[in-house]
C-alpha cells in the first residue's frame, strides 16, 4: 500500500515535473533534451551484456571512476551503461568516459516506465551511486531478478529524518535492495535506523581517485600563467557563497583568488557577479593571459578541478559555508593541497572530521574567518607543506574501498559465471 500511494503521488506530479525541466532550460538548455528517455523510451538496445551504474548527478559520476575501471578489468565482455537525472551528470561522464560507457537518462519512477528501461536494456547488474532510492525501480529489478547494489551508500541525519517520514515505504525498499555498501559506521547506522536489514562498511571510494597526470600538467601550466603570485582557490562553489567570498576579500590583496563554481550553468552568472564587485578578472574559458592587475581567475571549463588543486596554494572547498553540507574535499587532500571548510560538512561529515583531525584540513565559521585563514596559510610555507603531507597520508590511509566493494559485487552478480 505504501508503494502504491508513492505511485499514485508521483504520477500526480509528472505535470510539474515537466513544468520544472521546462524552467530549468531557462540557465540549461540541456534539460529540454532526451525526454524520452525520463519515460522509458531509448534507441537500439545494447549488444553486449550490461552492467548498470546510476549516478545521479556530478559527484556520483565521478565517484564512480575507480569503480568502472575496476568494473571493465573484470568484465571485460560487459558494455557500462550509466543513468543520470541532470545533464551536469550526463556531460560528466562523457568527459570522463568518452564512448568507453553508454549513457541515458533514468526515467521517472512510474512501474511502467521503469519496466521499459529494464526491458530495454536488460542489465546482468545494477549498481546505485551513495543514496538514490527509487521504490519502483527497486521493486522492478527485484522481480526480475537484477541484482540491484547500493554502492558508497551515504545517509546524512538530515536524509534520514526525511526517509523516517515515509518509513513504511524506505523500509520496503531498503529491503528490496541485494546488498549495501556504506561509506561509514555513521551512515550505516542511519540505514539500519531507517530500515536496511544488512549494511557493510566498506570505506569511500572516492578516496581511491588517482590524480590524471594530465590534469597534474595541465596544473603547472595554469600555474606558470602566474607566475610567482600565490593562488587561493575557492572550488566548487554554490549559489550565495562567491558573493560572500568576495565582500570579505581584500581589494589591495596580491594573492590571486581563483573561484571555481560547482554548477557549469553558473558561471556567466559568477562572472556578472565578480564584475558587479568591482573585480578585475579573467576567465579561464577565454585562455586569456592573467596580468599583474587581475584580481580574480573564474575557472569557467569543465572537467579541470584536480588542475586548479594542483596549481593553489590552498583551496577553500566550497557547499561548506552555506548550509549546503560540502563539495568533495578528498581531491585535494590527494594532490596535497592545505584544505579550508566551512562550518556546513554534512554530505562528507566523516570525511571532514577525520581531514580535521589528521591536520589536511582546517575548519572555519564564515567568510571572513575564511578570507583571514586563507590569507595566513597563503603566507606561511612550512604550515602549508605540513598540511600537504597530512593530506596525502590522510588520503592514502583511507584508500581499498572499491576492491572491498567488486569484493561484494563478486559475491552476488550472475555476471560473474
Amino acid at each position: 500500500m505504501a508503494r502504491l500511494a508513492y505511485t499514485v503521488l508521483l504520477v500526480a506530479l509528472l505535470p510539474w515535473a515537466l513544468l520544472h525541466l521546462v524552467w530549468r532550460a531557462r540557465r540549461q538548455p540541456e534539460y529540454l533534451k532526451h525526454w524520452g528517455e525520463r519515460f522509458g523510451f531509448y534507441a537500439a538496445p545494447p549488444r553486449q551484456p550490461v552492467i548498470w551504474i546510476h549516478a545521479v548527478s556530478v559527484g556520483e559520476t565521478r565517484a564512480a571512476q575507480p569503480l568502472v575501471a575496476a568494473l571493465h578489468r573484470r568484465f571485460p565482455d560487459h558494455r557500462i551503461l550509466f543513468s543520470h537525472m541532470t545533464p551536469t551528470g550526463r556531460e560528466t561522464s562523457v568527459a570522463l568516459f568518452g564512448d568507453g560507457v553508454e549513457r541515458v537518462y533514468l526515467p521517472y519512477d512510474t512501474p511502467w516506465a521503469v519496466a521499459r528501461f529494464l526491458a530495454h536494456f536488460r542489465p546482468t547488474l545494477g549498481l546505485i551511486m551513495e543514496t538514490e532510492l527509487w521504490p519502483n525501480l527497486v521493486a522492478a529489478c527485484r522481480s526480475r531478478d537484477v541484482p540491484l547494489l547500493l554502492v558508497n551508500a551515504r545517509l546524512s541525519a538530515r536524509s534520514a529524518r526525511r526517509y523516517a517520514r515515509w518509513s513504511a515505504l524506505s523500509r520496503q525498499t531498503l529491503c528490496g535492495l541485494t546488498a549495501i555498501a556504506a561509506q561509514g559506521e555513521d551512515d550505516a547506522r542511519r540505514l539500519r535506523e531507517v530500515g536496511a536489514p544488512d549494511v557493510a562498511v566498506l570505506g569511500n571510494i572516492k578516496f581511491d581517485i588517482e590524480p590524471p597526470a594530465a590534469q597534474l600538467g595541465l596544473g603547472r601550466e595554469l600555474r606558470a600563467a602566474i607566475g610567482n603570485r600565490p593562488l587561493f582557490l575557492c572550488a566548487s562553489t554554490r549559489e550565495g557563497e562567491e558573493a560572500l567570498i568576495l565582500d570579505a576579500w581584500p581589494r589591495d590583496s596580491e594573492v590571486l583568488l581563483a573561484i571555481v563554481p560547482r554548477h557549469p550553468q553558473r558561471f556567466d552568472e559568477v562572472a556578472t557577479l565578480i564584475a558587479a564587485k568591482g573585480f578585475s578578472a579573467r576567465r579561464r574559458s577565454a585562455q586569456e593571459p592573467v596580468l599583474a592587475t587581475t584580481q580574480v581567475w573564474l575557472g569557467d571549463s569543465m572537467g579541470e578541478l584536480f588542475a586548479w588543486y594542483a596549481a593553489a596554494d590552498a583551496a577553500f572547498v566550497g557547499g561548506s559555508l552555506l548550509d549546503y553540507g560540502s563539495q568533495n574535499l578528498i581531491e585535494a587532500c590527494a594532490v596535497g593541497t592545505p584544505v579550508l571548510i566551512g562550518p556546513s560538512t554534512f554530505n562528507f561529515a566523516d570525511a571532514a572530521r577525520e581531514a580535521i583531525a589528521a591536520g589536511a584540513a582546517r575548519q572555519v565559521d564564515d567568510a571572513g574567518a575564511l578570507v583571514r585563514e586563507a590569507l595566513a596559510l597563503v603566507g606561511n610555507a612550512t604550515r602549508r607543506t605540513a598540511m600537504a603531507d597530512f593530506g596525502r597520508a590522510f588520503a592514502a590511509r583511507h584508500r581499498g574501498a572499491t576492491a572491498r566493494t567488486m569484493a561484494l559485487i563478486e559475491q552476488v552478480s550472475p555476471a560473474r559465471r
